[in-house]
């Protein structure tokens, strides 16, 4: 999973597959889902992030994460 915030449209995408996404759908207001070709989830596109949701803090609890980079960009 990977987190892109691409300030300059204060976009968040939440990349949960590397899998091609093949459909789009727009769940809520500035939220759209990516679905694969076979229907799973591959990503979450969040526009206006900032206004939606507290882009300062990142938690996580109880996730098997063996690998975790942070990169400023």
């Amino acid at each position: 999973m990977k987190f892109h915030y691409y300030s300059e449209t204060d976009s968040l995408y939440i990349e949960l597959s590397q899998r091609p996404s093949v459909d789009s759908r727009e769940v809520a207001r500035d939220i759209v889902l990516d679905f694969d070709s076979e229907g799973r989830p591959v990503g979450i596109d969040i526009d206006h992030a900032s206004k939606i949701i507290d882009l300062a803090r990142l938690e996580a609890e109880g996730l098997p994460v063996k690998n975790l980079s942070l990169i400023q960009g």
